[in-house]
């Protein structure tokens, strides 16, 4: 089965459906014949909604009205199980385009989380790449697959998760400079550079999103230090929403700020030694000592409790069984209907 999102057409049972109220809270349902969706005001059936078009309007049974729209993937991984944190749509728009993901190109990620930088690279790199990704935990990885098919469908034939530790299992996954672009979402990325830059292709991009000061001084002088990249180059993405209205023209209250850093770095040609800038020396000089001081080794982990986890694959699991379904159904020609001047046949 290819899986490929159905990105218009009428709602059928196993779409999710993403639902506007009249104070305009959103809340995603998975669409099942028979089920109800209930609010503390009012009911929404829904059969009411299967066969309707995209961006309809239901009505619940206390009468208030409700849009209908096919979720996208900028709504879906921020109302999708969650098993881990996710990288934002803000952040990952950034990794699609400071990271050049094209279509047909040969990416590897490590880790994955719940899935969510999994389907935009899928979806960057279209039907002719492939993504090759990596996740410490089994549960993680359950969580990933359950969303990544929910949305999809189907399990891309492009994508594979190796459940692992990157450095034991990138040399045995992919060739030696093979791979187009690298994407590290990890506690530890400097503790990986060396298979990293084995497996990149001369001139392909290593990309890390990281969550704090300490990892990124940490993991920027770890790029340098190794000699087989170039100058990396370091940002966050902050994203302020405005509120227009009339002549209301303000900014909203709240914005998404900090969430993550990105680093990026290219990969040198074998043998090849990048020429020193000239700099005069300055406060910004360091030694081990100060790196080590700066970020020590020990950065800590929020742990997940693995009942969290069971919990949140099942949901993915569940929502992917949907999706399973209606592709299926889709995908299942209708019964040839008797001539006009055949009688069927009798029950027996």
């Amino acid at each position: 089965m290819t899986a490929v999102r159905r990105q218009s057409g009428p709602f059928r049972a196993g779409d999710r459906v993403q639902l506007t109220g009249p104070k305009g809270r959103l809340n995603t349902i998975t669409l099942e014949a028979g089920k109800v969706f209930h609010t503390h005001r009012g009911m929404v059936d829904h059969d009411a909604l299967i066969g309707l078009a995209d961006a309809s309007v239901v009505t619940a049974t206390n009468g208030d009205e409700y849009l209908a729209l096919r979720p996208l993937l900028n709504d879906f991984v921020m109302s999708m199980p969650r098993g881990a944190a996710i990288i934002y749509p803000k952040d990952a728009a950034q990794i699609l385009s400071l990271g050049d993901i094209f279509p047909g190109a040969k990416v590897v990620e490590a880790g994955v989380g719940s899935g969510a930088l999994s389907l935009w690279l899928l979806r960057g790199i279209g039907p002719t790449g492939s993504l090759t990704s990596f996740e410490r935990r089994e549960e993680f990885a359950d969580v990933a697959r359950g969303n990544v098919v929910s949305f999809l469908g189907a399990e891309p034939q492009n994508w594979t998760v190796t459940v692992g530790d990157l450095v034991e299992s990138l040399p045995t996954a992919v060739e030696n400079g093979s791979v187009d672009r690298v994407v590290l979402d990890m506690l530890a990325p400097w503790e990986c550079l060396g298979v990293v830059a084995d497996a990149l292709a001369p001139g392909g991009v290593l990309l890390c999103y990281i969550a704090t000061v300490t990892q990124l001084s940490r993991v920027a002088e770890a790029v340098r230090g190794t000699g087989l990249f170039t100058d990396p180059d370091s940002s966050e993405t902050m994203v302020r929403g405005w509120h227009v209205e009339g002549l209301a023209v303000r900014p909203d209250h709240r914005m998404v700020a900090h969430t993550g850093f990105l680093l990026t770095a290219r990969r040198l040609a074998p043998d090849t030694v990048l020429p020193q800038l000239k700099r005069r020396l300055s406060k910004s000089d360091y030694t081990d000592e100060d790196v080590e001081a700066w970020t020590p080794g020990a950065l800590g982990e929020r742990s997940v409790t693995d009942k969290r986890l069971r919990k949140t694959a099942r949901a993915a699991q569940t929502t992917a069984g949907h999706a399973i379904a209606a592709a299926d159904t889709a995908s299942t020609p209708p019964a040839s209907t008797p001539p006009a001047d055949e009688s069927p046949a009798e029950s027996l």
